[in-house]
């Protein structure tokens, strides 16, 4: 359920602002991505495992609070890691 340490790198790699940029919202919005799509994975096949439905609920509502922040700071920085992701139709 958790991301891979090989996968975290990649994925902090590919949405740093600078070399060992591991804090910046665009870098946190990737990882929480990262882990909700394999907790949306693991609830197809264990569909009463409530409490890591709990987990998840959290985490959908920090990346959106990240993304709420993104939004308020810089409009473009937020709709290029919408893009991005994919998070948006």
């Amino acid at each position: 359920m958790s991301v891979s340490a090989e996968r975290k790198a990649e994925i902090i790699k590919d949405n740093a602002q600078a070399k060992g940029d591991t804090g910046s919202p665009e870098v946190q919005v990737a990882i929480l991505t990262e882990r909700i799509k394999n907790l949306t994975e693991h609830f197809k096949s264990n569909h009463k495992d409530n409490h890591s439905r709990r987990g998840l609920l959290m985490m959908v509502n920090k990346r959106r609070n990240l993304l709420a922040y993104l939004k308020k700071k810089d409009v473009e920085r937020y709709n290029a890691l919408i893009q991005k992701l994919g998070l948006r139709k």
